[in-house]
């Protein structure tokens, strides 16, 4: 059981008008409508400092929050290693089955949570999908944060990874340059998905192994799109094996699971950066599992 925690947001234009159980009920689908009105009942819901009642109307700038009581969480794994620690940054290998951010249930079963645990004023630099492994990079300081997320934005960070897919690639080599927006889902109303008014997306795909009907590659991407190793590798006609979400074309099947579902096989192998306080290029790696190594 965790100890509980308390949501914050301030409301955006989008709630003028919107009342309190409304706007829960539609910003938050992980929980029904029936469920809020019993948390807004219990006074678990304030706007601005206050208690809040169902039909409350919201207006933009108001401060919602919300206090969800202790839960049991879904056990996953929790253990993590440290690959690189110095006075600016950390980078930890994150285990398939453990989600890196709070989300969807889980809070203190988190890599974020663990590893502040050990270093408080770590500070998340990018995120993996629960089911994917490997490397994920923390900021120790402000001015690391500040640099690296400069570089991230100027498209100097190399992020290279590994994934086993459906079907050989004919091409040894290919590009992959989709957009990627948001596209209708039927349990959870949108996702991101291969969409041609989305947003610009690129990715390189280099064959390491065939596996007869499977290969391994490695996926090299110079945009950070949500999903976009998943998406894209669908788009190209070869989804990656097990994923639940994402089928040929890029989109989500007519029974699709859930984002967050695993199955797949995934791994975050290599990051390339200039270090934020020597400038020097700092490479960092973590090996992947045995079912991602070439034979």
């Amino acid at each position: 059981m965790n100890g509980g925690f308390e949501y914050h947001e301030t409301l955006g234009r989008d709630a003028n008008g919107a009342s309190v159980l409304g706007w829960l009920a539609a910003r938050h689908r992980h929980s029904s409508e029936a469920v809020w009105r019993g948390r807004i009942a219990a006074g678990q819901v304030s706007v601005d400092g206050e208690l809040a009642a169902a039909e409350d109307a919201l207006r933009a700038g108001q401060r919602l929050a919300w206090r969800r009581p202790p839960w049991e969480e879904p056990a996953v794994p929790l253990g993590f290693a440290i690959l690189h620690r110095d006075e600016a940054l950390l980078a930890v290998a994150k285990p398939r089955g453990l989600p890196s951010l709070p989300n969807g249930g889980f809070f203190e079963h988190t890599l974020l949570h663990r590893v502040r645990l050990v270093h408080p004023e770590a500070v998340p630099m990018h995120r993996l999908g629960r089911g994917t492994s490997g490397l994920l990079l923390f900021a120790r300081t402000r001015e690391a944060r500040r640099a690296v997320a400069a570089e991230w934005r100027a498209g100097r960070v190399e992020k290279t990874y590994r994934a086993l897919v459906s079907g050989v690639p004919r091409e040894p080599r290919f590009a992959i340059a989709a957009p990627i927006g948001l596209v209708a889902h039927a349990r959870v109303g949108r996702v991101h998905a291969a969409v041609a008014a989305g947003k610009p997306a690129r990715s390189q795909v280099d064959v390491l192994e065939a596996r007869g009907g499977e290969a391994l590659v490695a996926v090299r991407i110079a945009t950070g799109r949500p999903h976009q190793i998943r998406i894209h590798l669908a788009f190209a006609g070869h989804p990656l094996v097990g994923d639940p979400l994402y089928l040929t074309g890029g989109l989500p099947g007519p029974q699709p699971g859930l984002p967050g579902d695993g199955g797949y096989r995934l791994h975050a192998e290599r990051l390339v950066l200039a270090h934020p306080t020597s400038g020097a290029r700092l490479e960092l790696a973590c090996v992947p599992p045995p079912e991602l190594r070439e034979a």
